[in-house]
């Protein structure tokens, strides 16, 4: 600023002074602008400098810090994106692998006479491990029924999957394959979908079995609605063994109304016992099958398999095998349980042992080890030193190549209780060796060496049954194939139990099964099989 107002009066002088000092004016202005241009371009340099110094003097090194900082972060060393850069083991690894797979899956083509588009399966964007899972799909639905079968079986041996590929395998199965899992053993339960929503109901009472003489027959007695549910599925189960019936039963809803109730009483043992039973009779007819399927019960039975009852599970078993026509030739009736094998196996079956109960006996409690004093929880029913059904935890294990068969009949000692009329003839011995006797037919028994163990009034029925055999030509692979009978406690010679009867019948009113333990009916009946 100096330097300006400097030159300023300078030239205010020149101007107003006279021509002869003009060119020495003009000299001092030269200088003057020689001084101050070296000055500026002098304070320029230096301040430049200055600056530039002082900029690498407070500069710090941050060499530490970044270290410092990273170790606070993870990183991932991921591959390119560019299938050039794709090297490596594990990419070489993956390359195989689907070349493996496309290979397999055109023998598959040849196998099943279907063309591969071999273009489509190397365009897709599946995970590699995912492409035997859809290529055991395919061998699902081959006509081959060995490749069929060991299809199903792999299938049913997948652990590692993901929850939305056991989903979509799921979607994707058939009934036939979804009743294959269902009887494979350690399948995973997320092979199967959920069952559909039920329909909306009005839940007041006993809604569960409609009309309205249950819900007033509950507002007249203090019985608990649960045991008048019992009573209902037991007319159910019988409705369910007439075949002229089983349609009607279906169609008007039977299936979700039982699925209800199943969810509904979780905690009811016999409940989901006897809606089991129904299941299984109705499973009895092929025409009904897709019906059950549809309906979601194989998702429950599957889940039944897995229980720690054995009731439970010979009933799911006895459900799935009468549903599974891809394995199973035979169909069990009411009555006729599987003990082993409850699954789908490779054994080959040699030989039939089939356990008969006696008076009041049960086809499970019958063969107990022993009462506990505790009820039977998970972790008891886990215990190896007990069993609720020694014929199938240890006789299985010993001779895994037997097929283990228990029955199950009605017994009453006393006729004191309401019944039908009909009742009496259907629980003669006459007529219950006839009804055992087709029904063990049915379950395919005959066809192999039979093994008969028997407990007190059941020993007196398989003489009876073999009595009838023989007489029938077309039931007499029963005597035939006949190689042992086991009794226990079988009142061969007559019971004193029907002795008292006799003496006390107008006071006990004893059942015809009673009335035939007698010494005179025993001895007859010794003497026909001995014929």
């Amino acid at each position: 600023m100096s330097v300006a107002a400097y030159c300023l009066v300078c030239c205010r002088k020149i101007s107003t002074s006279g021509t002869g000092r003009h060119d020495r004016h003009w000299k001092d202005i030269r200088n003057i602008a020689k001084i101050t241009g070296s000055l500026i371009l002098g304070g320029y340099v230096f301040i430049t400098y200055e600056m530039r110094s002082l900029r690498k003097a407070m500069t710090l090194d941050t060499h530490a810090v970044r270290q410092e900082k990273l170790k606070s972060y993870i990183y991932v060393h991921t591959l390119s994106e560019d299938r050039n850069d794709l090297q490596g083991i594990t990419n070489k690894l993956r390359k195989e692998l689907h070349k493996t797979a496309i290979r397999a899956l055109e023998v598959s083509t040849k196998l099943f006479s279907k063309d591969l588009d071999r273009e489509n399966y190397s365009k897709s964007n599946m995970e590699v491990y995912e492409l035997p899972l859809w290529l055991l799909l395919k061998g699902t639905q081959s006509t081959d029924k060995r490749v069929r079968l060991e299809a199903v079986q792999n299938i049913a041996g997948i652990h590692y999957c993901r929850d939305y590929q056991y989903r979509t395998v799921a979607q994707a199965c058939d009934k036939r394959t979804t009743i294959g899992l269902a009887r494979s053993k350690d399948v995973d339960l997320r092979f199967f979908l959920t069952p559909p929503a039920l329909p909306k109901v009005d839940d007041r009472g006993l809604w569960c079995f409609g009309g309205n003489g249950l819900p007033y027959a509950e507002s007249l007695s203090s019985v608990p609605s649960e045991k008048l549910e019992v009573y209902s599925l037991q007319a159910l189960l019988k409705h369910s063994r007439i075949s002229t019936q089983v349609d009607s039963l279906v169609s008007n809803g039977g299936l979700q109304l039982l699925q209800r109730i199943y969810l509904l009483r979780k905690d009811s043992q016999k409940i989901q016992r006897s809606i089991m039973r129904v299941i299984g009779n109705l499973a009895l007819h092929e025409h009904l099958h897709s019906s059950i399927v549809d309906s979601g019960w194989i998702s429950l039975l599957a889940e039944a398999m897995k229980s720690p009852y054995v009731i439970q599970t010979s009933h799911a078993a006895r459900a799935l095998a009468n549903l599974d026509r891809d394995t199973v030739t035979e169909k069990y009736p009411d009555g006729v349980y599987v003990l082993h094998p409850q699954h789908r196996t490779n054994q080959l079956i040699k030989a039939d042992v089939l356990f008969v109960h006696g008076l009041l006996g049960a086809a499970f409690k019958t063969w107990r080890q022993q009462d506990r004093d505790q009820p039977l929880d998970e972790s008891a029913a886990q215990e190896e030193d007990y069993t609720e059904c020694w014929p199938k935890d240890w006789l299985a294990e010993d001779y895994p190549a037997l097929r283990i068969i228990s029955v199950e009949y009605d017994t009453h000692l006393s006729d004191w209780k309401a019944k039908c009329p009909a009742d009496n003839n259907r629980k003669s011995m006459a007529y219950r060796s006839s009804e055992l006797l087709n029904k063990l037919k049915m379950a395919g028994v005959g066809k192999r060496p039979i093994i008969w163990v028997s407990h007190s009034m059941g020993g007196l029925l398989v003489k009876k049954m073999l009595v009838n055999a023989s007489r029938n030509k077309d039931l007499q692979d029963f005597v035939k194939n006949t190689r042992g009978i086991a009794f226990y406690s079988v009142p061969h010679h007559g019971s004193r139990l029907a002795e008292y009867s006799v003496n006390a019948r107008l006071l006990l009113f004893p059942s015809i099964e009673v009335k035939e333990l007698s010494k005179v009916f025993t001895n007859q009946l010794s003497v026909s099989l001995l014929r």
